[in-house]
């Protein structure tokens, strides 16, 4: 469940708890209310309303934040690959570019006045068609596993969410920065917006679905969200 409150998007978790939790979370301040599951929206809304100030505040750290961590995509600067850091070297050529990973080095070979808007480009396309491959291999293992199946599934680059799915046409979605996390973490991802295509909330039946299949995933979800060396990412 969402809600509005002057312009900002709650999200709303109704959990089997006595007290209602405000978060403000990275990268951009996105705001989640965890309620108790018998509390009406009306109440929501008002606790939301008397912490209005502090969410703004939050949410314009997060901004300030984002800003300082901008990367330029020079040599020095560290990338991760499936959750290993790489130090970034940038070479000055013309013609096509590349992208080579050795031995921790990035090796990134591009025009000398390309800008750090175009280097991100690359990089994070390269990223995409990593993910592609791993995806396109562990798909399948999982929905064998499990039994359960999507209908399609794609690459974008998200700020907020990790996977979505679209319950009704079992449409997946997976955010390209999971390249940049071991590939145990994409599995949970896989694992868990496949049960998204069985159940849509994240109650009781979901939470079972994940620990037959993955004992761990509470694990593996904490290190998904966790903050690298500055990087801070989305979560599920």
């Amino acid at each position: 469940m969402e809600i509005n409150i002057s312009g900002i998007i709650i999200e709303v978790r109704k959990k089997k708890i006595k007290n209602m939790y405000l978060s403000v979370k990275p990268p951009d301040g996105r705001v989640v209310i965890s309620a108790p599951i018998s509390m009406n929206r009306q109440t929501i809304e008002s606790f939301a309303r008397s912490k209005l100030e502090w969410i703004k505040m939050q949410k314009k750290k997060y901004e300030t934040d984002a800003k300082k961590t901008d990367r330029q995509y020079i040599s020095g600067e560290i990338l991760y690959f499936w959750g290993k850091p790489y130090l970034l070297i940038f070479q000055e050529r013309g013609g096509g570019n590349s992208l080579e990973l050795s031995e921790g080095r990035a090796v990134l070979t591009m025009r000398g006045e390309s800008t750090a808007k175009q280097r991100e480009t690359y990089i994070r396309e390269r990223y995409r068609a990593m993910l592609k491959e791993e995806i396109a291999r562990l798909l399948p293992k999982w929905e064998a596993l499990t039994g359960l199946h999507c209908c399609s599934w794609h690459t974008k680059y998200m700020t907020t969410r990790w996977g979505t799915c679209n319950t009704v046409k079992k449409r997946l979605w997976f955010n390209v920065q999971l390249a940049e996390k071991p590939v145990e973490c994409l599995e949970y991802v896989i694992l868990h917006e496949l049960a998204h295509t069985k159940v849509s909330n994240h109650g009781a039946e979901f939470v079972a679905v994940m620990d037959e299949y993955m004992p761990m995933w509470r694990e593996v979800k904490k290190r998904l969200n966790a903050q690298v060396d500055g990087l801070l990412s989305g979560e599920v």
